[in-house]
Parts: C-alpha cells; structure tokens; sequence
C-alpha cells in the first residue's frame, strides 16, 4: 500500500504495537517501553491525545522492526 505516514495519537499506536506481540514492560514517566518476545523494543511517549510527529512515529516504527502497512492494519 503507497501513501504518506498517517498520524496517530499514542494509544492507538500501542493498541498496534500489541497486536503485533509487543508488550509494555515497564513506563517511566510518560514513556511506555515495549519488547517483543524476539528482543525488538521501542519507547512511546503518552502526551495525551495529541497526534504523534511524523518523523517519531516514522522512527518508532523502524525501532519496532514494523513498517507502514503494518500501523495501517489496524
């Protein structure tokens, strides 16, 4: 699927990030840490409902090991 990186708010984000086997291991602060039982991890960060930026959703996404058409599944 072609098309821009849409933006989302954080808690649909993990709400992808779980159904991709991610869990939260821990939050510090208003940062959620997530592991995949394969090793990968990522950190996102819980402000409210604002909408992810492009460029950190974009580096979430590279650091999960998930690309585009995987956030769009949902």
């Amino acid at each position: 699927m072609s098309g821009g990186l849409p933006t989302i708010d954080a808690h649909k984000l993990i709400i992808v990030l779980e159904q991709h086997g991610f869990a939260r291991v821990r939050q510090s602060g208003s940062h959620a840490i997530f592991r995949h039982p394969d090793g990968r991890g990522t950190t996102v960060p819980i402000h409210g409902k604002r909408d992810l930026g492009r460029e950190l959703l974009r580096q979430i996404l590279r650091d999960a090991g998930l690309s585009t058409d995987d956030l769009l599944e949902r």
